[in-house]
C-alpha cells in the first residue's frame, strides 16, 4: 500500500476498500423480462421517518437505466444460505438480467420490484433521486413496504469474498 503523500490510486483505494466488512443484498429492478439486478455492500439508512434508503449503483451497470425507466427497487439483503444467488446477481458464469432470478422464489409487494421470499430483510422502494458522482449514482429510495426474517445470520463481503456471519 503506498504512503498517504500523493494521489490515492485506484489498486490503493479498492484494497483499502476490501477490508471494510460490508453486507452483501442484490438490488433488483424491473418487471417480467425486463428485469436485471446487482450486488452491492453499500446500502444504508438515510431515515427512518419517512423511511429511506441509500445504495451506490454503478452507471455503467445494466441496473441503473432498469431503476431509472421504472422508478422502482427492490433490496433483498442476503444470509450464507444465498451465497449462490449473490454469485448470480454478481455475473458469475456471465449470467446476465432476467436468468440472474432463476432459482430461487421471489415475490413483490407494492412497487412490483422483485424480493427474494427468504431474505433476511427486503425492503420495496420507489425511486426519489438519483445523484451522480463519479462512477456510481446514489440512489434514494422510499421504503414502501419491508419484510424481514432474522434468522441470526447473514452474508458479509471481506477481502473481495462473501463470508458469512452467525450472531
Amino acid at each position: 500500500m503506498a504512503n498517504a503523500e500523493g494521489p490515492v490510486s485506484v489498486a490503493d483505494f479498492r484494497a483499502a476498500m476490501r477490508l471494510i466488512v460490508g453486507n452483501v443484498s442484490v438490488i433488483t429492478a424491473g418487471v417480467g423480462d425486463d428485469r436485471t439486478g446487482l450486488v452491492v455492500i453499500s446500502v444504508v439508512s438515510l431515515s427512518a421517518e419517512p423511511p429511506k434508503v441509500i445504495a451506490c449503483v454503478n452507471r455503467s451497470s445494466s441496473t441503473w437505466p432498469i431503476i431509472e425507466r421504472y422508478r422502482h427497487f427492490g433490496v433483498n439483503s442476503l444470509g450464507p444460505q444465498h451465497q449462490r444467488v449473490a454469485e448470480r446477481f454478481s455475473g458469475f458464469g456471465g449470467i446476465k438480467g432476467k436468468d440472474r432470478y432463476e432459482g430461487v422464489e421471489w415475490t413483490t409487494l407494492k412497487t412490483g420490484a422483485s424480493l427474494l421470499t427468504d431474505a433476511v430483510a427486503a425492503f420495496d422502494c420507489s425511486l426519489d433521486e438519483m445523484i451522480d458522482r463519479g462512477t456510481h449514482s446514489i440512489v434514494i429510495g422510499s421504503v414502501e413496504a419491508a419484510r424481514t426474517q432474522d434468522s441470526g445470520q447473514a452474508l458479509i463481503c471481506w477481502r473481495g469474498g462473501y463470508r458469512p456471519l452467525e450472531a
